[in-house]
């Protein structure tokens, strides 16, 4: 009777933990850039009064080209907010403020070039690239562990080395967690999360959702909405295949033309503004997606340390600062 009764606590305990899980407030981020200057209370107070509970903050490692294999990092020419230290800081700023933190290191490759096609020729230049990127790599997750970070990203938009390294990732997933007890995501491109073939060992399906939703040049909300739902049913049954929840590591539209076309294009190529866009294109996203059970919630491209001198009406880019959508974006965090 001892051992049923033992038995029965546990059940309704994991019972509960699950609940309880499930019911966590969804995750309204923000991804801060870093800059040169330290965070100071006035940069985050936009952040709340955006109702934001989350905020991504990104150190760079960066290579010369797409088959370079070095990752460089934490160096004195690269802005405070992207060193050990600065990172440190603006997660003590962040938290003070009762906001969670993500710490999602990654690769920028010198000349824009796409991340995810990185690739060596040798096995020589992969071994370089594997031991500098896991320098990177832990580097910060032992910051993320000093620091009592959330959620921790181990990589963004990295298809290529996935592909042609996969016992690699299977190992710096185990050594990122001997230095790092919270939550673990990758930031897989919104073409290469179904393929991720390591989800199961970690907590979140993170995907950078610049998902294709119209071919409009001023979507309609009703016209966005439709063209979200077959990626709801892709998004959904993965979910639910593996129970891990999706996490939106990176989302957003830019204020332009043809926004939903193709809204992973971040250029200056497109010229004109066209807020409406925007805004139809964002509704669209939390009204389908924002309050699903397998959704975890995300973090908005992208919000800029000086608020007042960032986005506007007349800004074409992605941020929503002084924009109409910015209002949008807080009556939905607001809710959720």
């Amino acid at each position: 009777m001892k051992y049923k009764t033992i038995i029965i606590f546990l059940f309704f305990g994991l019972t509960i933990i699950t609940s309880c899980s499930q019911n966590d407030p969804k995750i309204n981020g923000i991804s801060f850039v870093a800059s040169s200057k330290k965070v100071l209370q006035e940069h985050i107070d936009p952040v709340i009064k955006l109702n934001a509970n989350h905020a991504s903050i990104m150190p760079f490692g960066f290579v010369k080209d797409l088959n370079h294999p070095e990752v460089q990092y934490n160096s004195e020419r690269q802005w405070y907010g992207e060193s050990k230290e600065g990172v440190k800081q603006y997660i003590g700023k962040f938290h003070e403020n009762n906001i969670q933190v993500m710490l999602k290191p990654q690769i920028w490759v010198w000349q824009g070039e796409y991340t995810g096609q990185l690739q060596m020729h040798t096995e020589e230049e992969w071994k370089v690239f594997e031991d500098t990127y896991r320098d990177f790599i832990l580097d910060f997750a032992k910051v993320a562990q000093e620091s009592q970070v959330k959620i921790f990203c181990i990589g963004t938009e990295l298809e290529q080395f996935i592909v042609h390294r996969p016992e690699y990732w299977n190992s710096l997933i185990s050594e990122i967690k001997e230095v790092y007890s919270g939550k673990l995501t990758y930031a897989a491109n919104w073409d290469e999360y179904k393929r991720v073939p390591f989800w199961e060992q970690l907590d979140y399906i993170g995907v950078d959702a610049y998902f294709p939703v119209s071919e409009k040049e001023t979507p309609t909300l009703e016209e966005a909405q439709l063209g979200w739902k077959p990626w709801k049913k892709e998004m959904q049954t993965l979910s639910l295949s593996i129970n891990k929840k999706i996490l939106f590591t990176e989302y957003g539209y830019r204020s332009v033309n043809y926004t939903g076309k193709e809204p992973w294009v971040s250029n200056r190529d497109k010229s004109g503004v066209n807020l409406e866009a925007q805004n139809n294109a964002t509704k669209a996203l939390f009204e389908e997606v924002w309050e699903e059970d397998w959704f975890a919630g995300g973090y908005v491209w992208k919000w800029f340390l000086e608020y007042d001198e960032f986005g506007g009406v007349e800004n074409n880019m992605f941020t929503p600062q002084n924009k109409p959508v910015e209002e949008i974006i807080r009556a939905y965090y607001k809710i959720n």
